[in-house]
């Protein structure tokens, strides 16, 4: 665990197992510098248990430096379930859930993410108080997806701004990796303000569905990385700026939803070097988490999480301009600021 390479000080890592309702999951608290950890729980079918440490533990690193980027007081922590998200839920599994995370005590709150709904997280409910993003209580505010979806559309245009000098979207071609919660409410904000989408997903259905309401064309997965687009959005899933996909891109800008796009930190020198501008990924997509942070302290505010969403994006502005004024990649400009702000 403590030589392992996406082990980064982390505060806690805790693994759960019930054999009753075959839960299988981990839970990484990365820093609580700011306040409790927080972050979503995502369910996915891991090829090996290896697979599953190293995005937990790489997830809960980003959401330390998601939640200080986005200036709320909030450390970073992450679950992850090991299961296939449409066949192996039950209410005794996300109970399970419940009670592991009931077990630290406050010391990391969850939220949906990644194969995991608001009605899963209201079962999770039932075992702890230590959940968001719910439709019923006092400060309930529901699904996180549209405010995540608004912050990476205002970031693809402040990313375009640097990009083509200007942030208007009319007439960019912009190719859309994954077209879920988050990737769809994005693709609304970019065909509103005239952008001609390439799309593409695992899910057929919500392929159609996208396509039909923004005019969307759509292409096999693997093909979105040679698409003839301006802007590269993922998201879906990480790790897609690699040494696979890097020589295809023909993109001059990537700004997306996914978390951890690049499967190293190196990918972020490769890209300046390409001329490609990179937002980096835990700065462009925080409007979630500071939806959240507004329900997790009891007087949900809509005017306040706008004001942080505005904020956010003058902090990725910032990163951008700071990386392109200095010639170093957009990553480490911001991995720099987010450890000062928690204290490493």
């Amino acid at each position: 665990m403590f030589d392992h390479a996406s082990f980064d000080a982390h505060e806690g890592v805790h693994l759960f197992h019930d054999a009753k309702s075959g839960l299988r999951a981990i839970i990484a608290i990365h820093s609580s510098a700011l306040g409790p950890a927080a972050g979503g729980c995502r369910m996915w079918d891991y090829e090996t248990g290896e697979d599953m440490l190293k995005d937990a533990l790489r997830l809960s690193q980003g959401m330390s430096y998601k939640n200080a980027m986005a200036d709320i007081p909030l450390g970073g922590g992450k679950a992850v379930i090991w299961g296939n998200a449409k066949t192996d839920k039950s209410p005794e599994l996300f109970r399970a859930f419940g009670r592991a995370v009931d077990s630290l005590q406050g010391k990391y709150i969850t939220a949906e993410d990644v194969g995991i709904s608001v009605s899963d997280m209201q079962i999770v409910r039932e075992e702890t108080r230590y959940v968001a993003g719910l439709d019923e209580g006092e400060a309930a505010s529901g699904d996180p997806s549209p405010v995540t979806a608004k912050g990476v559309y205002l970031g693809i245009r402040e990313t375009a701004k640097r990009a083509f000098g200007t942030d208007d979207l009319n007439g960019r071609t912009i190719a859309v990796q994954g077209v879920g919660h988050v990737g769809g409410y994005t693709c609304d904000h970019l065909a509103e303000a005239g952008a001609n989408l390439i799309i593409t997903d695992i899910d057929q259905q919500a392929l159609k569905d996208v396509s039909a309401r923004t005019g969307a064309r759509i292409v096999e997965p693997d093909d979105i990385y040679d698409a003839g687009a301006d802007i590269f959005a993922p998201c879906a899933l990480g790790a897609v700026v690699n040494e696979q996909t890097l020589d295809r891109f023909k993109v001059k800008a990537i700004a997306g939803a996914a978390n951890n796009q690049l499967v190293m930190p190196e990918m972020g020198e490769l890209l300046r070097r390409k001329g490609i501008l990179y937002a980096p990924d835990y700065v462009i997509n925080g409007g979630g988490i500071i939806n959240v942070a507004a329900e997790i302290s009891g007087t949900y505010s809509r005017e306040w999480v706008d004001g942080k969403l505005e904020t956010l994006m003058h902090t990725l502005g910032e990163v951008l301009d700071e990386a392109l004024s200095t010639d170093k990649p957009t990553n480490r400009v911001a991995d720099a600021i987010a450890r000062r702000r928690i204290g490493r």
